[in-house]
């Protein structure tokens, strides 16, 4: 492969109808994105050709893919797969729940493509079961159920912009496991192993990002070295995720409300993680605030 073709980008963007295809494919096109809608399968290829032809005057194109393309639908993988071997290409998935794209199906007031004779929740019940297999082979996955457009279009900025050089973009994430697993996380780690703040009156009121309760979580035996020891292991993940071409990856850690522990050993392993060569990091507390 040429050097020229490797400066060249494909992203393959795709998920579930309603979890914000269109969202995603307007904020790539602010970042400088050549974006191509409702793309056939079967014009991949030829995309990937039209791209490598045009050379540094089209490097960095996004192709939008769903199952409104029927049967052509179910080649799309096979496409993917073909296509790796000879240029850039990547998949990002848009994921919601079954309650939230019943939501945004009804506020818009249409059907689901492949609601047919059936219910809305038939049509995204079909829809999960086609994509089954692109989605485990995904390269990033975004979770869109908590995010309203413009926070998406932010998370697309932060995870496509060209602001750094960093082969690896790396989010740490806090959560409350009483909230449920983060559906975008490639690994997850539990922090409920040490003495929760919660039950201390001073405490309480306060967060990980305080440092009284830093200090505490990260003064617990055994804390320092879970984070020194967890980051360490991450080194070897990383560098593997790199030379598979990954691109970002989610290291979600959870406590019991996603409020002390988890969101001060996130903030510590961040900084553990950025040492790591050709990592970018960044932090969110996904349940920061909830009551």
């Amino acid at each position: 492969m040429s050097a020229e073709a490797h400066s060249q980008e494909m992203l393959i963007v795709t998920g579930m109808s309603g979890a914000g295809r269109s969202t995603v494919g307007n904020a790539l096109e602010d970042l400088g994105w050549y974006v191509v809608d409702n793309l056939p399968p079967q014009m991949l290829r030829p995309l990937v050709e039209l791209a490598q032809h045009a050379g540094n005057s089209l490097p960095r194109i996004a192709a939008v893919v769903d199952v409104r393309g029927g049967k052509l639908f179910t080649d799309v993988q096979e496409a993917i797969e073909s296509l790796r071997n000879n240029a850039m290409v990547r998949v990002l998935f848009l994921e919601a729940t079954d309650d939230v794209l019943v939501r945004r199906f009804e506020q818009v007031r249409r059907p689901h493509p492949l609601q047919a004779d059936g219910t809305l929740l038939d049509g995204i019940a079909e829809e999960r079961s086609r994509m089954a297999e692109i989605r485990a082979s995904s390269d990033l996955v975004i979770d869109t159920s908590g995010l309203n457009i413009h926070q998406l279009a932010t998370t697309i900025s932060e995870k496509f912009s060209e602001e750094d050089d960093a082969g690896l973009k790396i989010t740490v994430m806090s959560f409350g496991f009483k909230y449920g697993l983060p559906t975008d996380a490639d690994m997850v780690a539990d922090a409920r192993f040490l003495p929760n703040p919660f039950w201390i009156p001073e405490l309480k009121p306060l967060t990980g990002l305080d440092p009284a309760v830093r200090d505490f979580v990260l003064g617990q035996p055994g804390a320092s070295e879970f984070v020194h020891d967890y980051a360490l292991s991450l080194a070897p993940v990383f560098a593997g995720y790199q030379r598979e071409n990954k691109r970002h990856a989610t290291i979600a850690i959870g406590c019991t409300g996603g409020k002390h522990r988890s969101v001060a050993i996130a903030e510590e392993l961040a900084t553990l993680v950025r040492d790591l060569p050709g990592v970018a990091v960044s932090i969110k507390h996904r349940d920061l605030g909830r009551e």
